[in-house]
């Protein structure tokens, strides 16, 4: 703004001789350089050797922006930190940048995004060696693997050091079938080596292709998916036909009903729910209108039973399970109003306790319903005991999906978990799920228990605690999820997972203070690294589409016709007439 014009800022040669002699100017030529500082023309003078023919143009120039471009290094890394680091969309990016008076397109800012994760994975190779040193020193690396994946869109798998909190590498894949996760392994150990052991999800694709590829490494699973899948076969069954039943009634449309009809007459007598806890403090207090103090306590009742479908200790199924304490309500409410009209209360002075009534007798006279229930309720008591000998996603846990279990010892884990295996044998005979929890037990027992390791370091010996969940992955796909709301409002991230380049997990990295040391080597920030990496082409680093997608282009729409075969049979009818 201080220039009516934007200024013109000369560059020359930093070198004027060469073999012995005095540069000669080969020509000049001006751009337009784009900066946070602003906007400025870059008038380089280029000098060259008339012996040698060598072209020598400004390094002062090249440090602040790549030959053949006009966005200045400083705006590229502004753009992707705020597009990955801060997830704000390109509209706000581009707010941002019009108040230093850097004015650029959203599909600019878009590509910018898209040439930082660029030079960030370009930056990340060239310090790969590094990277290896720092973890040999730590004596060696644990390698935790993910993907992130969601309906027919591509996985995106990532290696993570929990030692150093790295990530190492990433890729896009069709799916997480042993096939396409065993190259990147083996690009993975060509990169850095074999890894001390490594923590993953039950994934059998994951489990062969790390056999495959690190044959003998210590191969661990992380206890909170061991749990949640033995949780899920075991409670899975009991608790779909609970959610059936719950659904044949239609109990939570008729309790909204309910909700709503007392809504309405309480808010017509401005009715105040003090009155309501007066009254029950009171105990015998009906001085206040009775219809009124009837509405209030069906529309309490019908809200508390619904909150029973929000119970629960934040780690989803099969840790919580809000539908049977939403059946447990109902039977509790069946009982309590069934004592009420036996007291001898009106039905007719009471027309919605009269409704929650009807409907809470419904469910206490579903056989099927309270047959689920208490199956549920004993094989719940075995797995909650197969979650204490476990010490992870406690009852009552505060930590939710976070949770890392406690800090005790392995062999006390190890022991207990073998007592509870013992505990199953009378249950084994007739119970077909016992059977197979049993069985889940014996095949995965080997990999569930990381005792210490130790490791040589050139510091001498060192005690190495593997982690016992792949939460440190978990947190970070959960983040981009989130990030990704904030971002767009939309939870899906398919149409994401479909564009995104496969090195974008690196950004987290960029939070990591010894890993910025290792990546910068000595550099100021990541605009004198991009520097010394120059130009970059985008299509070096970008995927083939071709190459992630389990469909080929079109071919889905084909899929979807109802009479494709017949379409088939008169194509080939008529080539063959």
């Amino acid at each position: 703004m201080l220039f009516p014009r934007k200024p013109i800022i000369r560059f020359y040669s930093e070198q004027d001789h060469c073999c012995g002699q005095r540069l000669v100017v080969q020509k000049t030529r001006r751009k337009s350089v784009v900066t946070l500082n602003g906007r400025f023309i870059a008038h380089e003078t280029v000098h060259n050797c008339s012996v040698c023919l060598h072209v020598y143009a400004s390094k002062a120039l090249l440090k602040l922006v790549a030959g053949r471009c006009t966005v200045a290094y400083d705006v590229l890394v502004f753009v992707g930190k705020a597009l990955f680091q801060r997830y704000r969309t390109a509209e706000e990016v581009r707010t941002e940048l019009a108040s230093r008076g850097v004015r650029l397109s959203a599909s600019e800012i878009n590509y910018l995004g898209r040439k930082f994760i660029c030079y960030l994975a370009h930056g990340h190779r060239r310090a790969m060696p590094r990277i290896n040193q720092a973890m040999t020193l730590a004596g060696g690396y644990i390698l935790h693997l993910d993907a992130m994946h969601e309906h027919d869109a591509p996985s995106l798998m990532t290696g993570i050091d929990s030692l150093s909190k790295i990530v190492l590498a990433n890729m896009k894949m069709p799916s997480e079938h042993n096939d396409h996760i065993t190259p990147f392994l083996r690009k993975l150990k060509t990169d850095h080596g074999t890894p001390i052991a490594c923590v993953h999800d039950m994934g059998l694709g994951i489990l062969k292709a790390v056999a495959e590829v690190f044959p003998g490494v210590r191969d661990f699973i992380c206890h909170f998916h061991f749990l949640r899948d033995i949780g899920k076969d075991y409670l899975g069954s009991s608790y779909d036909r609970l959610r059936k039943r719950l659904r044949h009634h239609t109990i939570s449309s008729r309790l909204h009903a309910i909700i709503r009809e007392g809504q309405h007459s309480l808010r017509a007598h401005d009715y105040n729910a003090e009155s309501l806890v007066q009254a029950f403090e009171a105990f015998q207090n009906f001085d206040q209108d009775k219809r009124a103090l009837s509405t209030a306590s069906a529309y309490s009742l019908a809200l508390w039973a619904l909150h029973g479908k929000h119970c629960g200790d934040g780690y989803g199924f099969p840790f919580d399970l809000p539908l049977l304490e939403f059946a447990n309500r109902l039977i509790k409410l069946h009982r309590c109003l069934a004592e009420l009209f036996h007291l001898g209360a009106d039905r007719r002075e009471h027309p919605l306790l009269n409704k929650l009534a009807r409907l809470s007798s419904d469910i206490a006279k579903d056989t099927e319903l309270i047959a689920a229930a208490d199956e549920l309720i004993w094989r719940c008591e075995i797995f909650d005991r197969l979650r204490i000998a476990m010490r992870i996603a406690p009852t009552g846990g505060s930590h939710g999906i976070n949770d890392d279990g406690t800090t005790q010892a392995m062999s006390s884990i190890r022991h207990d978990v073998k007592q509870f295996r013992c505990g199953l044998e009378p249950r084994l005979s007739a119970d077909a799920l016992s059977r197979k929890m049993a069985e889940q037990i014996d095949k995965y027992g080997d990999k569930l228990f990381a005792d210490p390791i130790e490791v040589d370091t050139p510091s001498g010996k060192s005690i190495i605690y593997p982690q016992r969940t792949n939460n440190i992955l978990e947190q970070f796909f959960r983040s981009i999820r989130r990030k990704h709301r904030r971002k767009t409002g939309n939870n899906s991230m398919q149409r994401v997972l479909q564009t995104m380049l496969s090195d974008t997990p690196l950004i987290k990295n960029l939070d990591n203070p010894k890993y910025m040391d290792i990546l910068l080597d000595g550099k100021a920030n990541l605009e004198e690294l991009f520097a010394e990496i120059g130009n970059i082409s985008l299509e070096d680093t970008a995927e083939s589409k071709a190459d992630t997608d389990r469909i080929l282009p079109g071919f889905r729409t084909l899929a979807n016709k109802p009479n494709l075969p017949d379409q088939v049979v008169r194509l080939y009818h008529s080539v063959y007439q």
